[in-house]
C-alpha cells in the first residue's frame, strides 16, 4: 500500500494545505467537504509517493518545519503533480 504526502492549494483564502494520506482523490474530496479550513476550493498541487505511514508523516512534518511559502511553492515548482 502507498502513502502520499500532498500538498493542496485554495485561490480563494490564497493558502497551502500540506498532509498525508492513503488516498488523495478520497482526502481531497473530505478537504472540498470541510469549511473548518476556511474553503472548498481546494485543488492538488503537488503529491509524493511513500512505502509507509511512518515515511511519509516523517516528510510531512519536514515540509512543515519549513515554515516558508517559498519553499512550498518551490517545491511545487519542481514536481507538479501529473
Amino acid at each position: 500500500m502507498a502513502y502520499w504526502v500532498y500538498i493542496i492549494y485554495s485561490k480563494s483564502i490564497d493558502k497551502y494545505y500540506v498532509g498525508q494520506t492513503e488516498d488523495t482523490v478520497k482526502r481531497l474530496g473530505e478537504h472540498q467537504l470541510k469549511k473548518n479550513l476556511g474553503a472548498t476550493d481546494w485543488v492538488i498541487k503537488y503529491v509524493e509517493e511513500f512505502e509507509t505511514r511512518s515515511q511519509a508523516v516523517k516528510r510531512e512534518s519536514e515540509i512543515k518545519r519549513k515554515k516558508r511559502r517559498s519553499y512550498i511553492e518551490w517545491l511545487i515548482s519542481t514536481n507538479p503533480p501529473g
